[in-house]
């Protein structure tokens, strides 16, 4: 398969972002197999400076009060002594049950795995049971999709993650009821990385929900993570990501996906939480009649910094591409859309479409959106847009006009902004949490 060419930037002078972080050799698990890999991801980690500014995918997101130095690995078990998981983060959102369940904890996970599945041959599982059960597989798929040197958290991330999960999907096998993870991630000071492989082989099919989150702690916390995503030809996978961190998080992602020819992905993130995020989600459609959708829902409030760069990178003829992300922002908060849509030579036929929408509710509040297109084939259709507005008047005066107060009526405007995208979410327990969000995000002060 074409590889995109990377960007690089000269620099004569590289500014110091933070102090790096103090992990050490010493922290990789040696267990099971996975110790080239980690230690191959450790020298990569060495080698890669912290970004700054001057780096072009960082350009808006400052890393310099990240207090890297500070955070720590958090040891085994160390979940019994922290607040437990909420129940509702542990409800089904996109059925009536699970036919699988993990909870990732500090230092530990619980697993639950519907039998029939386990019988025609679907592994679902944590990090730590597939080094032990399944160690070739995992060997074989982990950073085939995700490399080290991706980038500094990447590589960080390769070498350090315990926590995390495997799911494979056999040839011809359709999973009819919902997976869906947690990841949860309380504690002062602690790293919390994790990564995910999503491996479903030809003509599969699976509905995968997960959703990291934590308790809302006075002392900064980081989360890493790796979303390593393959879809077979012919496979079909809806998978939904939620993003609800504390506001001391400090949260950094690699994210990429994979279709083959013939294959169907339909991807949904959610992110309402963190203090600061970025997040690096790329699609890669690498067969010929590939199609990817990515509907993206975030809203911010106070300080928040949410930075999210997308690619939707066309390989191969006869593919699709759809992007609709749409953001709403309060407060003194910022987001950051960077997305690019790129057409390789061959690829022919591609119909690649992103857009990107923002609703500024407060004087204070800014959105940066950037959409961009790089066409190295001339028998295409690609298109992109950008807005960033704030409440429209009209409708407002029109409900108020009708007995509806202010507060009341910028709502209805609000969940009308983000409909669109709650319309793509075939889902009625992921969009009722996002209206949910909503909800908590306007009445809060």
């Amino acid at each position: 398969m074409q590889e995109k060419p990377k960007i690089t930037v000269s620099k004569t002078r590289r500014e110091s972002a933070a102090k790096d972080f103090t992990f050490t050799q010493a922290d990789i698990s040696s267990a099971n197999g996975l110790a080239s890999y980690r230690a191959s991801a450790w020298d990569s980690f060495k080698k890669l400076p912290l970004p700054v500014n001057t780096d072009e995918a960082w350009r808006r997101t400052d890393l310099r009060l990240l207090p890297a130095s500070d955070f720590k690995l958090p040891k085994d078990g160390a979940f019994e002594d922290l607040p437990v998981v909420p129940e509702e983060l542990l409800k089904p959102l996109t059925g009536e049950q699970h036919g699988g369940q993990i909870t990732l904890l500090p230092g530990g996970s619980q697993i639950q795995l519907d039998e029939s599945l386990t019988k025609k041959g679907v592994i679902f599982t944590d990090f730590r049971t597939a080094e032990k059960n399944h160690s070739d597989l995992l060997k074989k798929l982990i950073g085939q999709i995700i490399k080290a040197d991706d980038g500094k958290f990447a590589a960080l991330t390769s070498a350090l993650a315990q926590n995390g999960v495997l799911l494979y999907v056999p040839k011809n096998v359709q999973v009819e009821q919902p997976l869906h993870s947690v990841l949860w991630g309380p504690g002062a000071n602690l790293a919390h990385f994790s990564h995910l492989i999503v491996f479903v082989e030809a003509g599969a099919s699976v509905t995968y929900v997960h959703e990291a989150a934590s308790p809302e702690e006075s002392t900064p916390a980081m989360h890493a993570g790796i979303v390593e995503i393959h879809v077979g030809e012919n496979a079909n996978l809806r998978f939904v990501e939620l993003q609800s961190w504390g506001r001391h998080v400090w949260n950094f992602s690699h994210e990429r996906a994979r279709v083959e020819r013939g294959g169907n992905l339909d991807w949904i993130f959610g992110a309402v939480g963190s203090k600061l995020t970025k997040n690096f989600s790329d699609l890669d459609l690498a067969g010929e009649g590939a199609q990817g959708r990515m509907s993206g829902f975030y809203f911010t409030d106070g300080t928040q910094h949410l930075d999210h760069d997308t690619q939707q990178n066309h390989f191969a003829p006869h593919c699709t591409s759809d992007l609709l992300f749409k953001g709403a922002l309060k407060g003194k908060s910022r987001s950051v859309w960077q997305g690019m849509i790129y057409v390789a030579p061959g690829a022919q036929k591609t119909d690649g479409y992103q857009a990107n929408r923002n609703l500024v509710l407060d004087d204070q509040a800014r959105a940066d959106s950037i959409p961009g297109l790089e066409i190295l084939a001339d028998d295409v259709r690609c298109t992109h847009g950008a807005t960033v507005g704030k409440l429209e008047q009209e409708p407002l005066f029109y409900l108020k006009s009708r007995g509806i107060p202010q507060k009341e009526a910028e709502q209805l405007v609000v969940e009308g902004f983000f409909d669109p995208i709650m319309q793509r979410i075939p889902f009625e327990g992921v969009r009722e949490r996002f209206q949910q969000a909503i909800q908590n995000k306007l009445s809060a002060k």
